[in-house]
């Protein structure tokens, strides 16, 4: 068994650490990782400038790259054998909902799905790494889980969110949808001391779609929410309106 472990806070945070620990005896650990926090950098690929790679004293590599930098390199610059898993995370905060559009953390696994390789994203509700020991625990009892038995063929990709809770290691598990948020708070303007002005991204909107069924309202009842994603985002449900659309051209 060979694993691939990547993720967006960067390879000197503690979520990837605690990651690789969890991997103990599970097989042969590689991390590739951005060298700094590249959060909200979604599944964007370094396409006018090349990659740097240096080795860390722990053996974690790190890329001067986005996250899916990171497993793209790892995949196809012939440096490592071909993972059997693609792992990423433990991310700082939650990655529910619109997040996953987003999410650097989420499009690391998806690099890895794309090239065909069985891949999970995994994420601490709360920041501040709170209870992160306990999320680690939860991390190796999903792909402990996952390997045994998986449900589904291969590959598949799981956005998995775990409560920062000290008993999180003892939640149920919930097999959910993506839910939705409200659109951003607006951008925040502010002025550097000549005066220029520059602008925050404003904070993710609150949650607008979190019935029963959705990562949000699993998170907000103490469980793991574990979501199969796919990367088809065509519109399949309205393809015969737009069909009878082109029709009457």
């Amino acid at each position: 068994m060979r694993i691939l472990i990547a993720n967006d806070d960067g390879y000197l945070a503690p979520g990837i650490a605690a990651l690789v620990e969890a991997c103990n005896g599970l097989g042969h650990v590689d991390v590739f990782a951005p060298e700094r926090n590249a959060s909200g950098t979604s599944n964007a690929l370094s396409l006018h400038q090349p990659l740097s790679l240096h080795t860390a004293a722990n053996g974690f590599r790190y890329v001067s790259g986005t996250p899916s930098d990171c497993v793209h390199l790892a995949l196809t610059s012939g440096l490592i054998p071909k993972p059997d898993l693609v792992l990423s995370g433990i991310n700082n905060g939650a990655n529910m909902g619109d997040d996953t559009l987003y999410s650097g953390t989420v499009a690391a696994a998806t690099e890895g799905y794309l090239f065909g390789v069985p891949s999970i994203a995994f994420s601490l509700t709360d920041k501040g790494w709170q209870h992160l020991d306990v999320a680690a625990r939860v991390a190796r009892k999903v792909v402990e889980h996952v390997l045994a038995q998986a449900p589904a063929s291969r590959p598949w990709l799981l956005n998995v969110n775990i409560p920062a809770s000290a008993q999180a290691d003892q939640a149920p598990w919930a097999i959910t949808r993506l839910g939705r948020r409200h659109a951003s708070f607006p951008a925040v303007p502010q002025a550097n001391p000549r005066g220029d002005m520059f602008y925050w991204i404003g904070p993710a909107g609150e949650a607008k779609e979190d019935g029963e069924g959705t990562d949000f309202h699993a998170l907000r009842n103490g469980q793991v929410s574990i979501t199969p994603l796919q990367v088809d985002m065509t519109d399949h449900q309205r393809l015969p309106a737009w069909q009878g659309w082109v029709a009457t051209r």
